[in-house]
């Protein structure tokens, strides 16, 4: 049987930047046919970055990334890797088309090229348009309606984009009928915890229908509230692993595979590139573990603060320093991201700060290198006193809107940017101040739930034990009871029930939809639940005002869940 040796570039490109993503495709090709591949396959969307959201609507753009892809295999040729057969995602337009037919001419379509000997020989246009979680496909793009085959070195190869895959039916399940012998498919799949082992058993399913091998080569690097993975893979005809790629990690993957050649009589390939090669020595090929809950979920959150900060042209940030848990985890994340010459911790002590909180700040600084100063806010705090004349909830904000203030004005002296330190739990309830601890550009845990917060705080000190290195996060930040400290002796739990319970509910209403009666059915309290809930549905436009944040869970604030600010739908127990 032929061989192939095919390459997949796990790469991060950037939205927009047509020519820093161009420059990527080259040098990934380039280390791609140093190692004696013949086939390159790059991501979903690779050259526009994805996703693009409504640049996809410009013509502008629609027409810059054409030209980019024309100028890229002209480039790959002039520099001597035109006998690579490389793939890569884009945004392209639909020349032809009939509104009744819901193809509009001009319409933006998610497309695959494939690119040989300095031209684009080959295209597809992606199938399925997902419209549910974090995709707003259906808003963008025209759907594809045809197959892609293309005979590589006498091996036909079909292509497919992501949805394609994980949708039933459609380009996956006519490979088969077209005799490819691989089916590759490009993708742009953002992370979500588990999503690796989803993934795996997907692609085995999907290459045993096909009857092909089939190559999965996913993105990584973060976007916006987005972080992508990477977890390349590929797998025989019957699913198992062949090889697989690290997460979080750019990476070339590399395969040897033996492939069936195709059949003239039964092929539907509308290119034939190059033939069969001669037979060499297969390279081994890898398969690299899979990584622990909480090293993937902090690697996702590390991963998309630092992407977040480099393609923003950011380079250090600042944050409030309290000496608790959610801001030493997020300062943690920040030095693992930047270098702790990059984190400005600012201790902001109030009349009400416990001296082990203040303690626990310098502690932080001390175990990270990041850099502390002390701001105390009593005197900015009685000097709006003295105007305003505050008791109560009122008073209370007060103090953590003279931090926001003190933070912001940090930021805008200095230029770094804030960080927002609220978790997933206090963003659901409402826990937090509007212009107070919800300020920042950026909130690293925000879809993070408080228990959590605490398990990833005591997995990133063993891990620094188990290396020998000095733990980041105060044991102290860890045990005490978690406290906004904005009056005396005061507790989270004053407030709020026990965080193990809360989180429970939590997670049933938010990412299970399950309403009031089902919860009461499942065992809460009643009037926890509708307490709970009530303070839930009220906080929506405190979360809409909310910093993004990376997405770790299957349903995050503001990208999955989005629920109208005026909205008189109440759940009941009832």
């Amino acid at each position: 049987m032929p061989q192939l040796r095919v390459a997949l570039a796990q790469i991060n490109p950037c939205v927009g930047d047509l020519a820093g993503n161009s420059d990527q495709v080259v040098a990934r090709t380039r280390e791609a046919v140093d190692r004696g591949a013949h086939l390159v396959a790059f991501p979903e969307m690779v050259l526009t970055g994805y996703p693009v959201e409504d640049l996809a609507l410009r013509p502008s753009f629609q027409t810059a990334s054409r030209a980019a892809l024309e100028a890229l295999a002209a480039r790959l040729e002039a520099e001597g890797l035109g006998g690579a057969v490389v793939v890569v995602g884009y945004l392209d337009r639909l020349e032809h088309g009939s509104d009744t037919l819901g193809r509009p001419r001009g319409g933006p379509q998610n497309a695959a090229a494939v690119i040989a000997g300095g031209r684009v020989v080959a295209r597809y246009a992606k199938h399925h348009l997902p419209n549910y979680g974090v995709f707003d496909e259906y808003r963008y793009f025209v759907p594809g309606d045809s197959t892609t085959v293309v005979r590589v070195h006498g091996v036909d190869v079909a292509l497919a984009i992501c949805e394609d895959l994980w949708q039933d039916g459609g380009p996956v399940a006519q490979v088969r009928d077209s005799g490819a012998a691989l089916l590759v498919v490009i993708n742009g799949s953002p992370y979500e915890r588990n999503k690796d082992d989803v993934r795996l058993a997907l692609c085995a399913r999907r290459a045993r229908e096909a009857g092909a091998v089939l190559a999965y080569v996913n993105m990584v690097g973060g976007q916006d509230e987005l972080v992508f993975d990477g977890d390349s893979i590929v797998v025989d005809a019957e699913g198992a692993v062949l090889a697989r790629a690290p997460q979080f990690d750019e990476t070339l993957l590399v395969v040897d595979l033996d492939l069936p050649m195709a059949d003239p009589a039964t092929s539907r390939s509308v290119a034939s590139i190059g033939f069969p090669v001669a037979a060499y020595d297969a390279e081994p090929s890898t398969v690299e573990p899979r990584i622990p809950d909480e090293a993937e979920v902090w690697s996702a959150l590390v991963l998309g603060l630092r992407d977040y900060i480099r393609k923003n042209g950011f380079r250090s940030v600042v944050l409030g320093l309290s000496g608790g848990i959610d801001s030493a985890v997020v300062a943690a994340i920040a030095v693992d991201a930047l270098g702790a010459q990059n984190v400005h911790g600012v201790s902001l002590p109030s009349a009400y700060s416990s001296e082990h909180s203040k303690g626990d700040a310098a502690d932080m600084a001390e175990r990270t290198g990041l850099q502390l100063r002390t701001v105390p806010i009593a005197p900015m705090v009685d000097a709006f006193q003295a105007t305003l004349g505050l008791t109560g909830v009122a008073e209370e904000n007060l103090q953590a809107r003279v931090r926001g203030v003190t933070l912001m004005g940090i930021s805008n002296q200095e230029g770094h940017l804030v960080l927002a330190t609220g978790n997933k739990s206090e963003l659901s309830v409402g826990y937090s101040t509007i212009y107070g601890d919800a300020v920042g550009g950026f909130a690293p845990i925000k879809d993070v739930p408080k228990v959590d917060v605490w398990r990833l705080a005591r997995w990133r000190n063993e891990l620094a034990e188990s290396r020998g290195d000095v733990a980041p996060i105060p044991p102290n930040s860890i045990e005490k009871p978690p406290s906004a400290e904005l009056r005396p002796g005061q507790l989270d739990t004053d407030s709020l029930p026990d965080y193990d319970l809360l989180d429970d509910l939590l997670d049933d209403y938010v990412e299970n939809d399950r309403s009031a009666v089902d919860l009461v059915a499942d065992g809460f309290d009643r009037g926890l639940v509708e307490r709970v809930l009530r303070l839930t549905d009220v906080a929506e436009y405190k979360r809409r005002q909310y910093p993004p944040g990376t997405k770790v869970s299957a349903k995050g604030f503001g990208r999955d869940r989005r629920l109208p600010i005026t909205n008189r739908w109440r759940e009941t127990a009832d």
